[in-house]
């Protein structure tokens, strides 16, 4: 499109001026987008990513050019306003790349992300696109070693709690905090970011051992060899992101999704990928899935397992092979590799059955995440059900009610919650918030505190995949349209039954009628920039956050 025919001549020009040859401008141009950088952990090890994947594509006969992407370390980003930029720069990332692609003619592309929102950006990218694509992540985070015990970032987050009521020394902390992130990569538990990069080998996007490689292995470097020369072999076949993401993949990770115990934030990045292929995914289609498909991995903070041991146990592919065993896949889905699902799985096997439970002695019979409905979320709620504790499955208590993360805390914090309460977090929505920020703090505060099997949390905003315990995200409609949780009041009775899917408020329908009558939009948290654009577009939670536009309207 930019390379031929004499008009092309001044486009040619450019390309020389860069440094291009004649026989490299012959060759199909394939954009290498990074995310790297040298702020988030599992970015700042993307730099030999991006070589060896062009590596892999000059083998193979293309011209690698590499761009970057912006990206957010949620982590560092926890507990201030910053965490109201993350999930909005998914979007960001989509129309960057999407411009870039569009604006250089670009004919493949190999996609290096790593960290939550940069997955899920890049591939809605890919499907707007429609063109040859291959992902490859920079890795997983190796555990982190404390008093003889695997820890990561979500123990080092419970132990400010565990100082907090004086279960811990701040000595102790400061050791743990030297040694809960020990090398660069994604962290290591099964958290939003290798969740997605997990969920991308599902639908078909990535090689296998794209989700559960460490970043520091060598195996990592060889992976992104092969990324650039599939996408190579895409480019010679035909294969484009939407051969590969449709209905039935997208459903298979949904699938693969219960079984590994991902993230709740996968309620937000599944609806949002498949929008952009004209699929309206409803989140909760994620129950009758759950019914029927067992949960086989309890990865950290679900359980004491990490990624390391997920990758030796046989990743991603031991457990779909596990799942396509008793007829929950759709075989017959393509992926990057050229082969079908069926085909990739057929040499995978499971190495480790305390890593990766079989199916007759799976952790449960049900999935990982379940979503709530009822009067307070008639839109629906999600809760990742593996995270939560037996006593904490069914449970009533009173509410107590705050309308931002930061009050919640302080209350928290100054030991003002007791056992049975049900913690509500507002106006924390996509709109409200705006950005729905998550909850990491207190859900870890409250863990810390030793309040885990007793204290359940409610929010309209959302979790990191680093929470767990009763930690209930996503109610949607939220707070700033006058959804139910707006009208919640102290010590009204809240009832969770996740096992019925249940998620109510005990007050009469007369009664909240009353209270929605006289009920107030709130003052815009943000009047400027980026976040005043995004919270005048952004839908609910139930619709993976994505963007209005006119069609949406």
């Amino acid at each position: 499109m930019v390379k031929k025919g004499i008009s092309r001549a001044p486009h040619r020009a450019l390309f020389k001026a860069i440094g291009l040859s004649d026989q490299e401008l012959e060759r199909p141009l394939i954009g290498i987008v990074t995310s790297q950088n040298d702020i988030i952990p599992g970015h700042i090890n993307l730099d030999k990513i991006v070589e060896a994947t062009k590596k892999g594509v000059l083998i193979s006969g293309g011209t690698p050019l590499v761009f970057p992407t912006i990206g957010v370390c949620d982590g560092i980003a926890m507990g201030h306003e910053g965490m109201k930029y993350s999930l909005a720069t998914r979007e960001l990332i989509a129309d960057s790349v999407e411009c870039m692609v569009k604006a250089h003619g670009f004919d493949a592309l190999v996609f290096i992300p790593n960290c939550d929102k940069i997955v899920p950006g890049m591939i809605m990218a890919a499907l707007r696109l429609n063109i040859p694509s291959v992902f490859v992540s920079g890795g997983p985070m190796l555990a982190g070693k404390y008093k003889g015990e695997a820890v990561s970032l979500s123990t080092l987050f419970e132990a400010v709690g565990s100082v907090e009521s004086g279960k811990m020394t701040k000595e102790e902390l400061k050791e743990l905090e030297s040694k809960s992130c020990p090398t660069c990569g994604s962290c290591s538990g099964m958290y939003t970011a290798n969740s997605m990069n997990c969920l991308t080998e599902a639908l078909g996007m990535g090689l296998r051992g794209n989700g559960t490689i460490p970043a520091v292995y060598s195996e990592r470097i060889k992976l992104a060899k092969h990324a650039g020369m599939a996408v190579m072999d895409m480019v010679n076949k035909g294969i484009t992101a939407r051969d590969i993401i449709t209905k039935d993949s997208i459903m298979n990770a949904l699938t693969v999704d219960m079984a590994l115990g991902c993230s709740t934030n996968s309620m937000l990045h599944l609806p949002a990928i498949a929008h952009e292929i004209g699929f309206d995914f409803d989140i909760k289609f994620a129950n009758p899935i759950s019914e029927k498909t067992p949960n086989l991995c309890h990865l950290a903070p679900a359980g004491p397992t990490y990624m390391e041991d997920l990758n030796e146990a046989g990743g991603v592919y031991a457990v779909m092979k596990e799942l396509a065993d008793i007829g929950l896949l759709n075989t017959d889905c393509m992926t990057v590799s050229g082969k079908t699902i069926g085909e990739c799985i057929a040499t995978a096997y499971n190495r480790n059955p305390e890593v990766i439970r079989t199916v007759d002695n799976a952790y449960s019979k049900t999935g990982g995440l379940a979503v709530l409905s009822g009067n307070l979320a008639p839109d629906g709620s999600v809760v990742k059900r593996s995270a939560v504790v037996p006593e904490m499955l069914v449970h009533e208590g009173p509410a107590r009610v705050f309308d931002s993360e930061e009050d919640a805390i302080a209350a928290i914090k100054g030991g003002k919650i007791v056992e049975g309460d049900v913690v509500v977090i507002r106006y924390e929505g996509p709109k409200g918030g705006p950005g729905m920020r998550e909850m990491l703090n207190p859900t870890s505060a409250i863990a810390g505190m030793g309040l885990g099997s007793s204290v359940a949390l409610i929010t309209d905003g959302r979790f990191s995949g680093a929470s767990r315990g009763a930690s209930i995200g996503h109610v949607s409609p939220e707070a700033a349209v006058g959804g139910p949780i707006a009208l919640v009041e102290e010590g009204d009775i809240i009832s969770i039954d996740i096992p019925g899917l249940k998620l109510e408020l005990k007050v009469s329908d007369e009664e909240l009628a009353a209270r929605k009558a006289k009920w107030q939009p709130r003052e815009p948290k943000v009047t400027t920039g980026y976040l005043k654009r995004y919270a005048s577009l952004v839908t609910s939670g139930n619709r993976g956050a994505i963007l209005k536009s006119s069609a949406d309207e």
